[in-house]
Order: structure tokens, then sequence, then C-alpha cells
């Protein structure tokens, strides 16, 4: 015997939606899986650091306390991926590689940490330490990145010098560049570590004269 379709009291044929929501649920459950397995396979971003530099800095009579904030970057300098510019108005980040941190909390650390080295400083930290600073840094990552079109790696920072009451005392822009390649992780962060290096060894320079 054929069975038929089931019919309402107004005449139309009602259809039978469980086949329907099981077709559905399968076909969810196989895209959640597509999803889980694409994110397992993904290779984890190589992660590179940048250094405080040793040598090359003078050491002074120890004088001063300074506080030192994280800088302002623009976007996406501000992050923790390592900067690529294509051309004046164009930038984007490396693939497959990636800072150990944010890049403006990795040059606080570093810069707190190459002003000990100089020993130059009778202290230096961060805000919130409960540091009675004479002197404070205002500063401003302005690049931090590769250069496609020279081939070289640059590291531009300003830097304000502020008294207690929040006036310039002095300000500067400094500005370091080596030769640099995007061609992977290892070859851009040499070359930006070293370029910072210089940058930071200027900066202490200037700044110990001035605190």
């Amino acid at each position: 015997m054929v069975n038929e379709p089931a019919v309402t009291k107004w005449g139309r044929v009602r259809a039978d939606v469980r086949p329907l929501a099981s077709t559905l649920v399968r076909l969810a459950g196989v895209a959640a899986l597509s999803v889980f397995l694409s994110a397992c396979g993904s290779a984890p971003l190589a992660t590179f650091d940048i250094s405080a530099p040793r040598e090359g800095l003078k050491p002074r009579a120890l004088r001063g306390i300074l506080v030192i904030p994280e800088p302002t970057a623009p976007a996406p300098t501000d992050g923790d991926r390592i900067v690529v510019r294509s051309s004046p108005s164009a930038v984007s980040v490396l693939a497959g590689a990636q800072w150990s941190d944010r890049l403006p909390r990795l040059l606080q650390t570093r810069m707190i940490q190459t002003f000990e080295n100089a020993r130059m400083m009778r202290s230096v930290g961060r805000p919130g330490e409960g540091l009675s600073a004479d002197r404070s840094f205002n500063w401003d990552v302005r690049r931090f990145e590769i250069d496609v079109a020279t081939g070289q790696a640059v590291v531009e920072i300003s830097v304000k010098v502020l008294t207690p009451e929040g006036r310039i005392a002095a300000a500067q822009i400094f500005r370091s560049q080596t030769p640099g390649s995007a061609s992977s992780g290892p070859a851009a962060t040499t070359a930006l570590d070293a370029a910072s290096n210089d940058v930071l060894r200027q900066i202490v320079a200037w700044a110990g004269a001035r605190i």
C-alpha cells in the first residue's frame, strides 16, 4: 500500500520537517568540526624580543630619580606585531611573527634597563612605584618598522623630559636605521633590535645630562 502525504483540513500537504531538522543538525556539526580543526592546524606565530644595550654606555655619578611611563605609538606599532612599511602611506604586519609583548611595554622595560645598565640614576622606574620623581618622560614611538623601499630597519622616537610640575625641560627626536629585510622574522627583528639599541643609547646619554 502506498503512503499518501498527510493533508490538513484546508487541503494543503503537511511536510514532515523532522528529516530536514536532522540534516541541519548534521551540517552544523560538520561546520563546527571544520572550524575546530582549522584552528588546531594553524601554526603559532614565532615570537621575538628586543634587548637593552650594555655596551657603549658612559656611567655618570648617580643622581636624580626618573619615572618612565609606556610610550605612545600609532597603530599598528602600538601592538605586538612587527610593522612593515611598503610605501609612505601603506603599512602592514610581518606574517608569522610577533613581539613577546606590546611594543610600547617592551620599550618601557628596555629603556629602564638601559638607564640601570648605565648606572647614572639614583633610581629609575615606572609610574605607580612610589617614586618621587625629579624628572619623568613623555615619549612617542614615531617609527619602529622595516621600510621595504629603502631596505632599512627604522626606529624613530620623540622624547620630552618633564619637571615634577609638568613643564618641558628638554625635548629631542632620536633616529637610527640599519640594513634590514622583511623576508623573515629573524631578519627583521635582528635589524630592528640593532636600530633600537642605538636609539636607546642616544636617549640615555642625552637625558642623563638633563636630569
